[in-house]
């Protein structure tokens, strides 16, 4: 692990750690290329840190770096989520370290967010922060994002899984990519940003923001300095924290099942036959709705001893909004969670409650 030091370099100053993954922030393009001809994961976290320390203000005293992967966040796997939560976990177990931040691509952030939610131990800030352009770009938004995040890190307010992006802070559970090239590609669904990044010396009075993000008044639904934390789909997880495996191939095995115009349940039933399969996920459309070709074969999935109903979850497909009541079909629902994030919540579960 590098040391990086802003001005203050106290033997007992307060740190955050940033863990570098890879990532669009990470990568570069070709002298003269555009920006979608680049290659992610290309530049060392450190590296993408050292412009920024001369600017950080005097709450954040030393910084230090850790490269845990390298890579497009599109082949992130359980090896990479696993180290990179080994890691988180050492930090929030340091009384040193105030916050950590972890660079990371945009296509899987809304996973890996759900999983660490799901894994850690500890309340002290972990923010997630990416990029929609390479850092060669001459309008690159990584640098900015990552200061942005860094000085979320040391905000008392921040407890837990957080993504600070383009001067929003979110709950990361409640993150989506909804855009595949703009620089505001993600969304919280429809749960509202929880912080405004302000800059710093320029918070109004009413609500000081010594590190440069404004908080949603304490009477606005959810938020509020004293009390933003990202627990709204914390029962989703399993028992918290779900302690991880030391072999990385036993989490259980989940996967996802579209309902959609015309399908029928041989999908399902080809993925069943396979005993690896524990749990499945249903995209379905609407308020958790699903094709009844579909539910007929779950439900004769379960009268065959294939699946138990605490083996499926249902999540709406639809970009915003969540599964709202009990729909007809019975099944267990999502909520808020895409499918993707549904994916990885019903594995932790499983994984909770394995023998």
């Amino acid at each position: 692990m590098s040391a990086l030091r802003s001005p203050s370099d106290a033997g007992t100053a307060r740190t955050v750690r940033v863990l570098g993954t890879g990532g669009t922030i990470a990568g570069t393009a070709p002298a003269g290329a555009p920006d979608n001809a680049y290659k992610a994961g290309q530049v060392a976290v450190e590296e993408l840190l050292s412009p920024l320390l001369p600017g950080l203000s005097g709450h954040i005293e030393r910084v230090q770096a850790l490269q845990v992967a390298q890579l497009d966040s599109r082949n992130m796997d359980h090896a990479v989520w696993q180290r990179l939560a080994a890691e988180l976990q050492a930090g929030l177990d340091d009384p040193t370290v105030v916050g950590q931040v972890v660079t990371h691509g945009t296509d899987t952030l809304e996973e890996t967010a759900v999983f660490l939610q799901g894994v850690l131990r500890g309340r002290k800030p972990v923010v997630l922060t990416a990029a929609m352009r390479p850092s060669t770009s001459p309008q690159a938004d990584g640098p900015e994002n990552l200061r942005q995040a860094l000085h979320l890190a040391a905000d008392p307010a921040a407890r837990g899984v957080w993504m600070a992006f383009g001067g929003r802070a979110w709950p990361a559970v409640q993150v989506r990519k909804v855009h595949p090239f703009a620089l505001d590609a993600f969304c919280g669904g429809d749960g509202p940003f929880a912080a405004t990044w302000v800059g710093q010396g320029s918070a109004p009075a009413a609500n000081p923001a010594p590190g440069g993000w404004v908080w949603r008044a304490s009477g606005e639904p959810g938020f509020g300095a004293a009390g933003a934390t990202p627990d709204g789909d914390a029962a989703l997880l399993g028992p918290h924290p779900v302690q991880m495996p030391n072999d990385v191939s036993s989490w259980p095995r989940v996967e996802i099942v579209h309902s959609h115009a015309g399908v029928d349940g041989r999908l399902l039933m080809g993925l069943l036959a396979d005993a690896a399969v524990k749990g499945v996920v249903i995209s379905a459309t609407g308020n958790g709705s699903i094709h009844d070709a579909l539910h007929e074969a779950l439900l004769a999935s379960v009268q065959q001893g294939r699946l138990t109903r605490t083996q499926v979850l249902v999540s709406s497909r639809c970009t915003t909004g969540w599964v709202v009541g009990n729909p007809e079909h019975g099944w267990p629902v999502a909520h808020r969670l895409s499918p993707a994030q549904a994916r990885v919540a019903l594995m932790l579960q499983l994984a909770s409650t394995a023998p």
